[in-house]
């Protein structure tokens, strides 16, 4: 490999890359980590923004991104891509993608490791350039034909992507016509996260979800017959000891009525910052201990009758089993039902008849400040 560092040809494009940018959030599913995702913020923080147990945007106003601000982010990644593909073409890595090439470039300018979006760039370029998430909280608020636009232009620019996703609510679903979602997909979106979080009209109320039941299963419905990938994301306890029957057998009631590709499981966590908190705090709510959880689990997948996958893919599934190892697996395929759901109610039961003191219990850690 060559390792001159004084060839001005290799400062040429690590000064390109240095000074190129583009608009990033903060959040995305831990299965768009795991594939090392591009990144990309098509619109910013969340246009509803009431929901009282998520602290993710709170104090961040709605932006509406304009197409050509988005579609000039896009160039500006296709831009630091040929930057690095070019260096490695000029030190002898054929334009691989390799640590000697993340090395060369660190060697030359070591600024570049805080850059935030040369990182991004360059651990999707690693991975194979294969997956992009749209952010923020629903890119799907964006006016049809411009998401349209800003799809096809992201599939041109990048031809290597095999897989675009990003998050939605379920109401934005409801609302849009299904030859919209339709256009949406066929024009490159192929996976959505929903927040479903509960199935019971009640607890939806009083969390502030702001959409029916009823409206999450047309849009849930909708995203399906589009065509779409779907994953709907439910919250564990989010009913407290108060409501924990109704919230389990209404969320399973929602989900087989949708039947998405994938179940994802996220224990409830009252944040500190979050107004659900303050409902915790004086005893309006109380949280479920461990073996509580398991059992309001064990209601909601004795419930279900879909051909999904069911996730538990997240650190907050932390219940043990008889080992201390994790119950369930963390995978982000999770348990293909209806073949493993025995398996799942088995380790629920695996789950149940472990010693309650040794599972993660969420209140001990509120009250450590660890939460």
């Amino acid at each position: 490999m060559v390792t001159d560092l004084k060839n001005s040809s290799y400062r040429e494009n690590v000064e390109k890359i240095s000074k190129l940018s583009f608009a990033v959030g903060v959040y995305r599913p831990p299965s768009e980590g795991g594939s090392a995702s591009l990144l990309l913020r098509v619109t910013e923080n969340c246009p509803w923004n009431k929901c009282t147990f998520c602290e993710m945007y709170k104090g961040y106003p709605f932006v509406y991104r304009s197409t050509e601000s988005i579609k000039a982010d896009i160039d500006t990644v296709k831009k630091i891509a040929d930057e690095i593909q070019e260096l490695s073409r000029k030190i002898g890595q054929e334009g691989k993608i390799t640590r000697d090439v993340l090395r060369m470039l660190l060697s030359i300018n070591p600024d570049l490791h805080r850059n935030h979006c040369f990182s991004l760039v360059f651990n999707w370029l690693y991975y194979g350039g294969k997956t992009a998430f749209l952010q923020d909280a629903n890119s799907m608020i964006m006016r049809p034909k411009e998401f349209v636009e800003i799809l096809k232009h992201l599939r041109k620019t990048l031809p290597t992507l095999t897989r675009v996703t990003s998050y939605t609510r379920s109401k934005t679903l409801a609302q849009r016509k299904l030859e919209e979602l339709v256009a949406i997909r066929e024009a490159g979106l192929d996976r959505i996260h929903v927040g479903l979080e509960s199935g019971d009209d009640e607890i939806l109320k009083i969390v502030r979800k702001g959409v029916t039941s009823a409206e999450q299963i047309e849009g849930g419905k909708k995203a399906m017959e589009a065509g779409f990938q779907l994953s709907e994301y439910w919250m564990p306890d989010l009913g407290g000891r108060e409501r924990w029957r109704q919230h389990a057998e209404n969320t399973a009631r929602v989900l087989n009525a949708i039947n998405p590709h994938y179940i994802r499981s996220r224990p409830f966590v009252p944040r500190q910052s979050t107004e659900i908190f303050e409902d915790y705090v004086q005893g309006r709510l109380h949280i479920s201990s461990p073996h509580e959880r398991l059992c309001e689990l064990q209601i909601m997948i004795e419930n279900l009758n879909v051909t999904s996958k069911v996730c538990f893919d997240h650190n907050m599934n932390s219940w043990l089993n008889t080992n201390g190892g994790l119950l369930f697996s963390q995978s982000y395929e999770g348990y293909k039902f209806p073949e493993e759901k025995t398996v799942v109610l088995e380790l629920i039961k695996e789950g149940l008849s472990v010693d309650e003191s040794r599972h993660v219990n969420i209140q001990d850690l509120i009250s450590m400040g660890s939460l």
